[in-house]
C-alpha cells in the first residue's frame, strides 16, 4: 500500500536530520503499518499523533547512534572526561573538536546577561542557547541546565520542563541540581527515557550572592551527606554527577563509594572537587579569563585561567591537562590546611590564577 502524500518525503531530509538510509526505510515501514492499522479503524488523525510520538521517543536512539563513541566514554572509566560550557555557535564549534560534553549552563545568566546569580534565568533562555549549541556540536554530547524553579515543585513539572527543553533543542540530556531531595524527580525522568546529569555539592541556584559560601565536606557529617546524595542520584539512574566546590577529601570518598556500586559506572565530574574525579568541567569564560570576575580578581579558587590570544589553543591545553591528570592540582582544590580551614568552615576564596 502506498503511503499518503504526507509521507512522500525525500530521503535527503532525513539525512539532514542525521538518519542513514536504512534507518529511514525502517521508519517508513513502521509508518506504513500505523497507517494501515488506523485506516482500518477509520481514525485518520490518530496516525499522525502516533507517528509524532514514535519519532519523539526514538530521538535518543538517533543521538546515541551518532555519538556512540562519546557516550561509550562516559562508561569505560579510562581517560578522564572533559567538559566545558558554551552558549554560542562559534564557541560550541571550537569546543566540539576537543571536549567530551558541552554544558549549556545557567551560568549564562551572569556571563551573558549580567545577572548577579542564576536564579532569574528562564527556560526560554536555555532553549535559545541550547538550540544554537546543539546545531554547532556534531561530535559532542550537549547537556542543558534546567533553571531555578522549573523542576522543584513536582516530578511532573520537571518532566514537562525537560520534555520542552529536549524537544526544542535536541540536546542529549538535562542537568538538575540537588541530591536526595530531587532523587525521586530524577528517577521519574529517567524511568521515562530522559537522560539526567546530577549535580551535588555547591548549588549555584540556591545562592543569592557569592560573598560567603560554605564549602561542604570537611567534617564527617557533611561528608556522609555528600556520599548519600551521590548514592541517591545513582539509584535514580543519572548517567553522570557533577560535584562542585567541596572538600577534596570528600570528593575522593564520593568517587570511591560510587565506584563500588555493582554493575554500574557513573562518572563523577569535578569542578573544584578532586583530581580523582572521573572528569572535570569549568565555565569556559572563566577558564579563558574573559569575564569581569577575572579583571576584578574574583574568580573562584578552582578556576585555572588559560590566558591566550588563541581561544582554541587555550581549550586544547585545558583538555590535555585534564586527560593527562595534571589538572586540577592541589592549588585548585579545597584542601585541609591552616590557611583555609577553620572550625569545619571554609569560604569560597577568589584568586586570580596566572
Amino acid at each position: 500500500m502506498a503511503l499518503p502524500p504526507l509521507f512522500n518525503i525525500s530521503l535527503p531530509i532525513f539525512d539532514a536530520c542525521g538518519c542513514d538510509v536504512d534507518i529511514t526505510k525502517f521508519f517508513f515501514s513502521i509508518a506504513e503499518v500505523f497507517f494501515i492499522m488506523n485506516k482500518k479503524r477509520n481514525k485518520k488523525n490518530i496516525f499522525i499523533i502516533d507517528l509524532n510520538n514514535f519519532f519523539n521517543l526514538n530521538r535518543y536512539n538517533y543521538i546515541k547512534m551518532k555519538l556512540k563513541n562519546k557516550i561509550t566514554k562516559f562508561f569505560n572509566n579510562t581517560t578522564p572526561i572533559v567538559g566545558l560550557t558554551a552558549y554560542s555557535y562559534d564557541m560550541a564549534k571550537i569546543l566540539d573538536k576537543y571536549v567530551d560534553f558541552i554544558l549549556v549552563g545557567d551560568s549564562l545568566g551572569m556571563t551573558l546577561y549580567g545577572m548577579k546569580n542564576t536564579r532569574k534565568v528562564t527556560v526560554d533562555m536555555m532553549i535559545n542557547h541550547g538550540k544554537t549549541v546543539v546545531k554547532a556540536a556534531k561530535n559532542t554530547l550537549v547537556i542543558v541546565d534546567l533553571p531555578f524553579r522549573t523542576y522543584e515543585r513536582s516530578p511532573l513539572q520537571a518532566y514537562e520542563t525537560a520534555c520542552k527543553v529536549i524537544d526544542k533543542t535536541n540536546c542529549y540530556g538535562i542537568k538538575i541540581e540537588g541530591g536526595k531531595k530531587v532523587a525521586e524527580t530524577i528517577s521519574y525522568l529517567t524511568d521515562r527515557g530522559i537522560n539526567v546529569m546530577g549535580h551535588i555539592g555547591l548549588s549555584p541556584q540556591s545562592i543569592k550572592n557569592y560573598i560567603n559560601i560554605k564549602i561542604k565536606g570537611f567534617n564527617t557529617l557533611e561528608k556522609k551527606e555528600l556520599i548519600d546524595d551521590a548514592y541517591a542520584l545513582c539509584k535514580a539512574n543519572t548517567f553522570a554527577i557533577v560535584v562542585e566546590a567541596v572538600a577534596e577529601s570528600a570528593a575522593k570518598e564520593v568517587v570511591k563509594k560510587v565506584k563500588q556500586i555493582k554493575n554500574k559506572f557513573i562518572p563523577i565530574i569535578g569542578i573544584g572537587a578532586s583530581i580523582d574525579c572521573n572528569g572535570q568541567i569549568l565555565v569556559t569564560d572563566d577558564m579563558l579569563g574573559s569575564t569581569n570576575k577575572y579583571k576584578e580578581n574574583k574568580l573562584p579558587k578552582f578556576v585555572k585561567v588559560y590566558k591566550s590570544n588563541d581561544v582554541e589553543l587555550s581549550v586544547k591545553k585545558f583538555c590535555d591537562e585534564v586527560r593527562s591528570s595534571s589538572f586540577p592540582s592541589n592549588e585548585f582544590c579545597y584542601m585541609k590546611n591552616k590557611k583555609t580551614f577553620n572550625n569545619n568552615i571554609m569560604f569560597l576564596k577568589f584568586i586570580k590564577n596566572k
